[in-house]
C-alpha cells in the first residue's frame, strides 16, 4: 500500500549544487559564492546556454582534475594538486583507514545502510544500460543486508536498478527517492518479483514525465552519443558519449522542450542532465522517509551510514549532519566539495568497506556468544 505523503502547495527552490557559479546568470542563480541554486531554467537564451555549458563542463570534476594531472609535466601544477588532495583527505579521511573509529562511533547503536548505485556499487560506464555490479559486490551487499536494514537510493528507476542488483531483501528508492519500495517477503511476491510500494510523492507527474521523455528522444536523435533514460519519475539525458562541441546543441534541444513544462525543473549530475518534478523531494527526503519506515524517526540509538558519489547524494549527507547521527561517505578518487565525513576511492573500496562491516559484525556476535 502506498503511504500518502503531504507535500507543500508552493513550489520550493531546489537544493544547492556545488557547481562553479556561471557568469551572467544573476536572475537565475543564487550569488552565494560558488553554490548555484538551480530553478526552472530557460535554456533558449544564448547567455544562459553558455552558462549552462560551463556547468556541463564542470559536471565531472573528478575526471577533469585527473586529466589535468596526467596531461601536465609541470611540477608547478602537480605539487599544488597533490597538496590539495592531501588537505582534502585530512578533512575526509578514508573510511577504510578509519574503520575502527567508525565502528567505535556506532557502538551500542543500530546500523542502517544506504547505498547509491552508479559509481558506488558499480563503476561509471559509457552506456548506462551496462552498469552491472560484480558478483562479489552483490555478495557483499547481500551479506550486509543479513545484519542491517539496507536500501539502494538512486536516480535510476526502481525496476532498472533492481534488475542490476537482483536482491529481494533490500529497500529500493528510485528516481531520487520518488519511488520507494520495500523488501519482498511472501512467496508469491518473490516468484513474481513484485515489491510493496511505500511512497510515490510525485505520482501525478507520471503522464508528464512519459510525454517529455518521448519528446526528448525524438529531439536529441540529431545529437550523436546522447541518450534519454526514462527513470519513471524523472528523465535523464546522458551526454558522457557526446562530443563537447555538440553540448551546446544538446542543451538547446533540452531547453526547447523543457520550456513547455513549467512544473518540471532541470538539475545536473555526473555527465547527465536530469528533469524532475518541482516538488520538495530528493535523496535526503527519501533517507528521512526510510528511517521513519524503519521506526527510527525519533530514535537516538540509530547509526545510518550513507555511501554515494554524486552531487545528488549531498542532500542525504545534509540530513545526517542535521540529525547529528551516522556518517556520510563520498566515493571519489579526487577532491570534491562535499559535507560527507569520510571518503572511499571507488566501488572496490566500497566492497571492501561492506565486507569489513560484515566481518566486524560476525566478530562482535562471536564475542557476545562467548
Amino acid at each position: 500500500m502506498t503511504r500518502n505523503v503531504v507535500l507543500p502547495k508552493d513550489i520550493p527552490a531546489p537544493p544547492y549544487y556545488s557547481y562553479p557559479l556561471p557568469r551572467g546568470t544573476k536572475a537565475m542563480y543564487s550569488s552565494n559564492k560558488k553554490l548555484m541554486k538551480l530553478n526552472h531554467v530557460d535554456l533558449s537564451g544564448g547567455n544562459l546556454i553558455n552558462s549552462w555549458l560551463d556547468c556541463m563542463k564542470a559536471s565531472s570534476p573528478t575526471q577533469i582534475r585527473a586529466n589535468s594531472i596526467l596531461s601536465s609535466s609541470s611540477s608547478s601544477l602537480v605539487a599544488p594538486l597533490e597538496d590539495e588532495f592531501h588537505d582534502w583527505m585530512e578533512q575526509h579521511p578514508s573510511a577504510l583507514m578509519k574503520f575502527e573509529e567508525i565502528m567505535e562511533m556506532s557502538k551500542g547503536k543500530k546500523i542502517a545502510m544506504f547505498l547509491d548505485y552508479d559509481g558506488t556499487l558499480s563503476p561509471i560506464v559509457q552506456d548506462p544500460d551496462s552498469a552491472y555490479m560484480s558478483d562479489t559486490m552483490r555478495d557483499a551487499v547481500r551479506d550486509v543486508a543479513k545484519y542491517f536494514p539496507t536500501a539502494i537510493v538512486t536516480g535510476r528507476c526502481t525496476e532498472k536498478v533492481f534488475s542490476f542488483v537482483g536482491l529481494q531483501e533490500l529497500y529500493y528508492a528510485g528516481s531520487h527517492g520518488m519511488d520507494i519500495v520495500g523488501p519482498t517477503k511472501g512467496s508469491e511476491q518473490i516468484k513474481s518479483k513484485t515489491k510493496d510500494i511505500l511512497c510515490q510523492p510525485a505520482s501525478e507527474f507520471l503522464p508528464m514525465i512519459e510525454e517529455i521523455s518521448k519528446t526528448l528522444e525524438e529531439k536529441i536523435k540529431i545529437i550523436p552519443g546522447a541518450k534519454v533514460e526514462n527513470n519513471k519519475f524523472c528523465v535523464s539525458v546522458h551526454y558522457r558519449c557526446v562530443e563537447e562541441q555538440n553540448w551546446c546543441g544538446l542543451a538547446e534541444q533540452v531547453g526547447s522542450v523543457l520550456k513547455d513544462y513549467p512544473k518540471l525543473r532541470l538539475t545536473q549530475g555526473r555527465m547527465v542532465l536530469e528533469i524532475r518534478p518541482t516538488i520538495k523531494w530528493d535523496k535526503g527526503k527519501a533517507l528521512e522517509f526510510l528511517l521513519e519506515t524503519l521506526g527510527y524517526t525519533s530514535s537516538s540509538n540509530i547509526f545510518p551510514i550513507y555511501i554515494g558519489d554524486d552531487r545528488t547524494d549531498e542532500d542525504a549527507f545534509k540530513v545526517l549532519r542535521k540529525r547529528g547521527q551516522g556518517i556520510g561517505i563520498l566515493v571519489s578518487k579526487m577532491p570534491k566539495k562535499t559535507i560527507a565525513n569520510y571518503s572511499l576511492n571507488g566501488p572496490i573500496e566500497v566492497k571492501d568497506f561492506l565486507q569489513n562491516l560484515v566481518q566486524w559484525k560476525n566478530i562482535s556476535f562471536d564475542e557476545q556468544k562467548s
